[in-house]
């Protein structure tokens, strides 16, 4: 009865390991070749976003610094794959908010130890999202270039826009 016990024990934890969370995106963040979660913490934000409305993106693996979006109510993690080429997946954030159809969408790729921008944060509308319109994407034709896809408003209307802009 005793083995059974542990090897029930055993079985439970082993499926428990492997099993993939909800909430969460998979890369190779440091491109060590070993993949890694993301996954996002909401810090003291009510259901009107009132409070501080931060969000922490931090990892599986502890070595991977953490960092914080706020505003932010939430959102959803995208794994980038590797826009600049230095080896290691980057990292978009679409923060969730009480009010309006705009919001940035954060992008951000590991330098060492630290995150920092790729690009400045890229406008979006709720419009371009529903036409299925990706904010970043590596640029096919230009090394060193990704295609940025922003909402802007112009004439009384929300256009969406797309550029190629060079990145370091």
């Amino acid at each position: 009865m005793k083995k059974l016990v542990l090897l029930c024990t055993f079985l439970s934890l082993c499926l428990h390991a492997q099993k993939e969370p909800d909430e969460g995106i998979l890369g190779d963040f440091d491109g060590n070749g070993i993949k890694e979660y993301a996954y996002i913490k909401i810090n003291d934000c009510g259901e009107e976003c009132d409070g501080i409305c931060e969000s922490l993106i931090y990892f599986s693996d502890k070595k991977l610094k953490s960092f914080t979006i706020s505003p932010a109510k939430g959102g959803t993690l995208h794994n980038l794959q590797d826009l600049n080429n230095d080896g290691k997946d980057d990292i978009g954030f679409y923060p969730d908010w009480c009010t309006s159809c705009w919001h940035p969408f954060y992008v951000y790729t590991l330098n060492k130890t630290d995150w920092t921008p790729l690009v400045e944060p890229i406008s979006t509308h709720c419009s371009q999202w529903e036409s299925d319109q990706f904010p970043i994407k590596k640029d096919a034709k230009k090394k060193g270039f990704v295609i940025v896809t922003t909402s802007e408003f112009v004439d009384d209307d929300i256009k969406i826009v797309s550029r190629s802009i060079k990145i370091q």
